[in-house]
């Protein structure tokens, strides 16, 4: 999966779409992101005791991976991500748009 946890993504199409946030975590099995302030579900907590209200609590729901993109941090637009091999052999993931390490 090219989008990792911490980065800033722009949301492509839903309810929220042209909203930006940083991804909160990641599950590569299912392809599903889950962006900060983005896709909020709301649940109504019962209160623990008698007399007490309830509560409202709003999380961020998970999404497919595939609405979103990456901001690219250099130019600060959305982005393709692609790869490169350093020297030592290893992956580096590279902005298409600037075509700067990310």
């Amino acid at each position: 999966m090219k989008i990792k946890k911490g980065d800033t993504v722009k949301v492509l199409a839903g309810k929220d779409r042209a909203k930006t946030g940083k991804v909160l975590s990641v599950d590569s099995k299912t392809g599903m992101v889950v962006v900060e302030n983005v896709n909020l579900h709301t649940r109504f907590v019962k209160s623990k005791k008698a007399g007490q209200p309830g509560s409202k609590v709003t999380s961020p729901g998970p999404m497919l991976a595939g609405k979103v993109q990456l901001i690219d941090p250099a130019s600060g637009k959305p982005t393709r991500v692609g790869y490169t091999v350093l020297e030592n052999g290893t992956k580096q993931r590279v902005a298409r748009v600037s075509g700067k390490a990310v």
